[in-house]
Formats: structure tokens, C-alpha cells, sequence
């Protein structure tokens, strides 16, 4: 990936999430070199950047840490078809966080993954800090294509506390 569509995607990071959950510009640029982080997008006839995904793809999942449309194009049904693509080919349990569904925004959010056949699990998941002097973040995890049970649910926190953020999962229960 070039800077010039590393840049373009995180220009729609900035303004599609709270600062709360992104990693600063560096960190997000150190992530391309991790062997289970990728990125996915969707151009426009002249190569800008419309939307990405990125995601962690381990052996037993696939966990979606951020997608977004550019501001100007959103509800065009690009972040519908980027994530349909994706989810078609993991053959994998697929994760991703969201905003506890405590208002109107993060509703309609969860009813975007719920249309794509995403389950809102019940567990209490806090998200590690991304940046340093944050405070841990509590987040919901959805799952594709089946609910899981709790014990599935630890499993899967604890992979993406080691592996995505870093942390043990053990000191975060």
C-alpha cells in the first residue's frame, strides 16, 4: 500500500470514529507490517478510496476492527457491499465491537450488522486502550454468522486482547 491510500484512509478513519478508537496515525501505519492485519477497499474509476475494512484474520477467526465510507458517500450501500464480500469469503467466525446499543446512532448501527446476519452478544467486553492514557472502552462484540456461547466469547476476547491489543486477557476480566 502506498502513502498516498494509507493517507486516504486514515483522513476517513478521522472522521468516521472517535478518537477513543483509533490508534494514532503511526501506530495505524506500524499495523500494515503485522502479518494477520489487512486492508480492503473499494475505488472509484480513478483509484480514490471509497470505503475500507480492516481486519485481523487469525487461524480460528476473523475479527473486523474498522470499517468505514467516506463521509460524503455513506448510505450508497459501498460499506453493505464491501462487508457482504468480505463475510462470503472468511469460511471463519467473524467478530467485530460496537457501541452498547444505548441510543438512536448506535442502534441503527447494530441494525446494519444485524441485516448482514451479525448477532449482538450479551457479554461484557471492555476494548483496551488504542492510545496511550485512555481508559479501557466498553464495547459490545457481534459475531457472524451464529451467537456464541461463553466460553467461545472468552476465547475470542482473549485472542484479540493478545494478539490485536496487545494486553493480557487474563488482567482485563
Amino acid at each position: 500500500m502506498n502513502e498516498t491510500e494509507f493517507n486516504e484512509i486514515f483522513a476517513i478513519m478521522e472522521a468516521s470514529f472517535p478518537v477513543s478508537e483509533l490508534r494514532t496515525y503511526s501506530g495505524q501505519r506500524d499495523l500494515l507490517n503485522h502479518p494477520n492485519y489487512h486492508l480492503y477497499t473499494s475505488k472509484d474509476a480513478e483509484g480514490r478510496i471509497l470505503a475500507f475494512l480492516a481486519a485481523w484474520e487469525f487461524p480460528g477467526l476473523r475479527f473486523i476492527e474498522h470499517i468505514a465510507v467516506n463521509p460524503a458517500l455513506r448510505s450508497g450501500g459501498i460499506g453493505n457491499k464491501l462487508m457482504s464480500s468480505y463475510i462470503a469469503r472468511s469460511g471463519k467466525p467473524v467478530l467485530l465491537e460496537v457501541e452498547p446499543p444505548d441510543g438512536e446512532l448506535e442502534q441503527r448501527r447494530i441494525g446494519f450488522y444485524e441485516r448482514l446476519g451479525f448477532h449482538l452478544n450479551p457479554y461484557d467486553y471492555m476494548q483496551p486502550p488504542l492510545r496511550a492514557g485512555q481508559a479501557d472502552l466498553p464495547l459490545r462484540i457481534m459475531t457472524y454468522p451464529e451467537p456464541v456461547t461463553m466460553e467461545e466469547f472468552h476465547r475470542f476476547r482473549d485472542i484479540l486482547y493478545t494478539d490485536v491489543y496487545q494486553v493480557s486477557g487474563q488482567s482485563r476480566v
